[in-house]
């Protein structure tokens, strides 16, 4: 049973949520924050829904191509630098962009572990004019004694002086 004192806005009885809905709970609570403008920093809106799109796209093939290039701190440009993002993976949440570039760096140490990545059934919604999520799959094809890994991700991505970029991702694997 969950210590509830620390959780003012949790009823004294927990709900029985099932693993996978907690952690949905948490993303959306957490991209609720996100989107309601947690930054100070003004932000210029693109006026055009198609250039965002595209924008957004061009954000993850830029990643996918530092990825194939065994590029790990290339493909977190991708990320918003702040300690406020949020990757949340089949261990739980991690806070921040240096934490998941150590998880990454520790979980992919070489080129090989890394494998080639690619993308596909992107499906990029305008939320805001300055956010929007995206739905995909993703596919590392790697050397037959590590095996292929893949799943799906949810990307929240903000524009941030700017510049479109990652604030919230959760990704899982399908194996």
């Amino acid at each position: 049973m969950q210590n509830t004192a620390k959780h003012p806005y949790r009823s004294r009885k927990p709900t029985a949520w099932p693993k996978r809905a907690g952690g949905f709970a948490a993303l959306c609570l957490t991209v609720g924050g996100t989107l309601c403008g947690c930054s100070t920093a003004r932000q210029s809106a693109t006026a055009d829904p198609a250039v965002a799109r595209r924008a957004i796209v061009q954000v993850l093939t830029t990643q996918t191509a530092a990825w194939n290039r065994g590029d790990i701190p290339g493909f977190m440009e991708g990320y918003w630098k702040s300690d406020s993002l949020v990757f949340i993976g089949r261990k739980g949440p991690t806070y921040g962009w240096q934490p998941t570039l150590a998880n990454y760096q520790k979980n992919y140490p070489d080129a090989t572990a890394m494998g080639q990545l690619d993308f596909s059934g992107l499906r990029v919604t305008l939320v805001a004019p300055t956010a929007a999520q995206v739905v995909g799959r993703w596919h590392l094809a790697r050397p037959a004694a590590l095996g292929d890994l893949q799943g799906y991700f949810l990307l929240v991505l903000r524009q941030v002086e700017g510049k479109w970029v990652v604030v919230a991702d959760h990704t899982n694997s399908s194996q």
